[in-house]
């Protein structure tokens, strides 16, 4: 079955929070959603960092006037919003979202952390008790519905004011085949990306693996490469 947006639900009304929306992954997601006119909370263990962060994506080209981005602590963002993207530095990934496990009952929770090491080689996977980090936050939130999409989106792709359209593929990790239309969905807000199913969480380790090759290309070649899948 060949790749079909127009199947896709309408996520347009969905708030979409950002825990770690301070950090370079997560600005950018905030942005490129709030481009394409989501209501975006962004998140943050402190409520002035994020506010400040939320005002300054309002401020950036292509963010119309009226969208509706703010910023609040972790907590808040993760009760108010109906889709809250993990975007946390891999060495707080459990502690911060294991505190978040009560609010975010109930919740689609995209999971976009590598868990990467670095030495003087380069980049390298981490080896994580669960398998992967996806599968990290899917123990610790047993009562959300937890997925893995994002992994490969470059940062300052997405930080980009002057770029329009991403031609990537965001790969889609899930145990449920209905989470995997919401999440291509909302990857497919943003001009050029598609959202694809890659499997269960138990095979997104090697997706999140993934980014060290991808880290290791973008140096070698001084790009911001990403991820297209062919015959879909």
């Amino acid at each position: 079955m060949a790749y079909d947006a127009s199947n896709l639900p309408d996520v347009s009304g969905l708030t979409v929070g950002i825990v770690g929306g301070t950090g370079d992954q997560g600005h950018g997601l905030a942005y490129r959603f709030a481009r394409a006119g989501q209501t975006v909370l962004i998140g943050s263990r402190s409520a002035e960092r994020a506010a400040q962060s939320a005002a300054e994506i309002a401020a950036l080209p292509g963010v119309s006037a009226d969208a509706s981005v703010t910023g609040a602590a972790n907590e808040e963002v993760a009760r108010r919003s109906d889709v809250v993207i993990v975007a946390v530095p891999w060495d707080g990934h459990a502690s911060i979202v294991g505190a978040l496990a009560e609010p975010l009952a109930g919740k689609i929770v995209i999971d976009c952390v590598n868990p990467l090491g670095f030495d003087k080689q380069g980049p390298y996977a981490l080896t994580v008790a669960e398998g992967s980090a996806v599968q990290q936050a899917a123990a610790l939130l047993p009562q959300s519905r937890v997925c893995a999409a994002f992994n490969h989106v470059s940062a300052p792709l997405l930080a980009d004011p002057q770029i329009d359209r991403i031609e990537l593929d965001v790969l889609i990790c899930t145990e449920e085949r209905e989470l995997a239309g919401i999440v291509g969905a909302l990857a497919a807000r943003i001009p050029g990306m598609r959202g694809i199913y890659a499997g269960r969480l138990r095979n997104a380790h090697q997706i999140e693996a993934l980014t060290a090759n991808l880290i290791a290309i973008n140096k070698r070649y001084k790009a911001h490469a990403g991820i297209r899948v062919t015959d879909l």
